[in-house]
């Protein structure tokens, strides 16, 4: 196989998909010693979220990639030893800890911010931080309560502070129990050598741009911005001193960058055949996924059901490198349900069968249950390579 072109030339649009698949961890051998732990330092965030189907997005992104891991495994992974910690990146995420100086740009402006939606009473900060400093780690509710009413929106003076005090960097999420947030000084969970705001906002920003890079392997001004949620401007005042390179990739139509050692080897390797959370950073952002792999991608969870095309929760289909088709899942006792599958073709019914059935394993489930498929006469290949998976 010959190499890549040398940096600052063209990609072809196959070279990019490939850079983009091994850098997210999608193409060869994966590091099984690393294990989760290095899934978080290669990727640099793992986004959460409420919705759980499966499991949570912070469970399946490691999932993909590595295939059974346990899902206590999975948690202990991120939250033990100081290994990470939660703040708001792409949006809220998990982070390895030794990103914590880089996002000292993003604490500084939340602490110069002069407006914000939930009013902080008087007192309530300091009484938060001083409860934390003789009793922590707790939860909003050991702290107090985290509503005054059941409305989702309606925070306590007790939340409204501890998370403010969380955005400034007075107080760290160090763990998630029962998906609750559990609050500690920083000074106590950040280790000293990293707990720290000395870097200035153009350091800050330089290297949260060169790691969105590296964890993508190539990508436009647009994709390096949303990793992190950067503004255009702040990725471009620090992109020529980023140590990414420029490069053109066919088809792209907008200068893009890519990470130099990600160019000196051609990706090659096992491709893995896995469902994708919606909120995989592989696919987390639309105008990407479609320029790479031709795939229109759109959460529907928040779309009235009536209006919805592929489902709930449509998980994406990877095999061999594409995306093949989406999966709407749901459980039923020991049953994993496929709702709805959408197929590229004929030829994706093996890879989704496959990936149905390892994500059922996974979950503790025994059997698959198909309910509908949008294409109908794909539903028998489909349904004859589930029987002979699962037999």
């Amino acid at each position: 196989m010959t190499t890549l072109p040398p940096p600052a030339t063209e990609l072809s649009a196959d070279e990019a998909r490939r850079l983009a698949l091994r850098a997210q961890g999608f193409l060869g051998a994966p590091d099984r010693r690393a294990g989760v732990r290095g899934v978080l330092r290669h990727l640099g965030a793992v986004q959460l979220d409420t919705i759980s189907v499966l499991a949570r997005s912070h469970e399946l992104v490691p999932y993909a990639r590595l295939g059974a891991v346990g899902r206590r495994t999975v948690d202990d992974a991120y939250w033990t030893d100081t290994h990470a910690f939660e703040y708001w990146s792409h949006a809220a995420c998990i982070l390895p800890i030794e990103e914590w100086p880089h996002f000292a740009f993003r604490r500084r402006a939340y602490r110069n911010r002069p407006h914000w939606n939930h009013h902080l009473p008087d007192g309530d900060y300091d009484r938060v931080v001083k409860q934390l400093r003789t009793e922590g780690p707790l939860t909003a509710t050991d702290l107090g309560g985290a509503k005054k009413t059941s409305e989702w929106w309606d925070w306590s003076g007790t939340k409204v502070a501890v998370e403010r005090a969380l955005m400034y960097g007075e107080v760290v999420c160090v763990e998630r129990r029962g998906w609750k947030r559990v609050y500690d000084l920083a000074e106590r969970a950040v280790p000293a050598a990293l707990l720290h705001d000395d870097l200035d906002d153009t350091e800050c920003l330089r290297r949260l741009v060169r790691l969105a890079g590296q964890s993508l392997g190539v990508g436009t001004r647009a994709d390096i911005a949303d990793y992190h949620r950067l503004k255009a401007e702040q990725v471009d005042a620090v992109i020529g001193d980023s140590g990414l390179v420029p490069v053109t990739v066919q088809g792209w139509g907008r200068p893009a960058w890519a990470d130099p050692a990600a160019l000196e080897t051609p990706p090659r390797g096992r491709h893995r055949t896995t469902l994708l959370s919606p909120f995989d950073s592989l696919v987390w952002e639309r105008a990407r996924t479609e320029r790479i792999f031709g795939f229109t991608h759109r959460l529907e969870a928040y779309v009235p059901k009536q209006k919805r095309v592929h489902g709930y929760f449509a998980m994406p289909v990877l095999a061999g490198g594409r995306l093949v088709g989406r999966v709407d899942p749901a459980r039923e006792g020991r049953t994993l349900v496929a709702k709805q599958i959408t197929l590229a073709d004929r030829k994706a019914a093996p890879a989704v069968a496959q990936a149905l059935v390892e994500a059922a394993s996974w979950v503790d489930c025994t059997d698959v249950r198909v309910e509908r498929v949008e294409t109908p006469e794909l539903r028998e290949p489909l349904t004859r390579e589930l029987a002979r998976l699962l037999a």
